[in-house]
């Protein structure tokens, strides 16, 4: 399959270019050309903008649907309701739980995805837990923390056929730094999180081979002059990729920018997004938590923020609001650099000769109007598109 795409605008890496054709060819983006041969096709989005697919590496549910359900169901519904908001990958992501329901999701979503999902496409799971520690638990569980088990890892990772990229975890707990270096010897990235570690715990763990900090000053000892604490670390270390929640709920926009000007390709937007996301205000679960959602925000019943409700693209307008940085700047933060932190920067994230060609429509108001996943484009806004 080759075509052109004619559109007014293109976010790259680096500028946005205007004009011309951008062409597709056996499913990835190949070259930029100012004209096209005879009798080519041309998918024609003048007046309209292309970005790349955004990559949500840090999502538990939307819809109604949850990864803790334990269901193919779930999983595909994730899939499908994400896929119109631009998302074109995703993490399917857990929570902290017994080790029975951790079974059951990470059966869940490998089996959907060995099923075919129709709308995002998996990257592979992101264990949330189960190792971490009280004091900034947030929605997690802590009946089932405990101390990192390697041997339990690998029976996941078996239910899981080597799927499992990333897990998040406190590195205070003991025996994380082994367990650390032996993971990422496997590709897996590990995340801190949850975590009251000190400053110089959490530079030993990235030393040890963590490079991700999740979700950015929550669930995570916080900022102090004297003890710079895991926000600290966070920050300073240009090694580490930091997640951020940019719903202006679990980070003050101030301090979200402040996150971009200190981490910059280094920061990747993420939603934490749960099942009550796309629903209306009312109660819900968060995995063995009942959560109330009013206003959008989703608290458990002790007041604490559970996941969010935002959609990936909307982090990406309040960012580039509040910064000021031009949209392809900001765009990436929540597409090359959730690859780049997974090493699929060379496939994913981004318009570039040889990647596949995820792809988004967006008009002025970064509305979504079309998304393309491996150039074939699997949804129009008020158009149903056969997949």
């Amino acid at each position: 399959m080759t075509y052109f795409i004619k559109a007014d605008r293109f976010l790259l890496e680096n500028e946005e270019k205007t004009n011309g054709y951008l062409q597709v060819e056996h499913n990835r983006f190949s070259s930029f050309v100012d004209g096209i041969p005879e009798n080519a096709e041309v998918v024609d989005w003048s007046g309209y903008t292309i970005a790349p697919g955004l990559f949500d590496t840090h999502i538990h549910g939307i819809n109604g649907h949850d990864i803790m359900d334990g269901t193919v169901e779930a999983v595909h519904g994730i899939s499908d309701a994400i896929l119109p908001l631009g998302v074109t990958r995703f993490l399917p992501t857990t929570l902290t739980s017994s080790k029975e329901a951790l079974n059951d999701a990470v059966t869940a979503v490998t089996r959907a995805v060995k099923q075919g999902l129709k709308g995002a496409q998996s990257e592979g799971i992101f264990l949330e837990g189960p190792y971490f520690t009280e004091k900034h638990k947030g929605a997690q569980n802590p009946v089932y923390f405990r101390d990192p088990d390697y041997a339990e890892f690998q029976r996941w990772q078996e239910l899981a056929d080597g799927s499992i990229v990333k897990i998040a975890l406190a590195p205070e707990r003991e025996g994380s730094l082994e367990f650390i270096h032996a993971v990422r010897g496997e590709g897996v990235l590990p995340s801190l999180a949850h975590s009251d570690a000190d400053f110089e715990c959490c530079m030993s763990a990235v030393d040890s081979g963590a490079g991700n900090f999740v979700h950015l000053f929550n669930g995570m000892s916080g900022l102090h002059h004297r003890e710079p604490g895991v926000a600290g670390a966070a920050l300073t270390n240009q090694r580490a990729f930091a997640e951020l929640i940019c719903d202006g709920h679990h980070v003050h926009p101030d301090v979200a920018v402040l996150a971009e000007r200190l981490k910059g390709d280094k920061l990747s937007l993420i939603t934490d997004c749960m099942r009550a996301g796309l629903m209306p205000d009312g109660d819900y679960h968060l995995g063995e938590f009942p959560v109330v959602m009013k206003y959008g925000i989703a608290r458990t019943e002790t007041g604490s923020l559970a996941g969010s409700t935002l959609k990936l693209i909307d982090g990406i307008k309040n960012l580039h609001l509040w910064s000021g940085k031009a949209l392809y700047e900001i765009w990436h933060r929540g597409s090359l650099s959730p690859a780049a932190s997974l090493g699929r920067d060379d496939e994913l994230g981004s318009i570039a000769s040889g990647k596949i060609a995820d792809y988004v429509v967006i008009d002025d108001d970064i509305s979504v109007q079309a998304v393309a996943v491996a150039g074939d484009i699997k949804y129009r806004k008020n158009r149903q598109v056969d997949v």
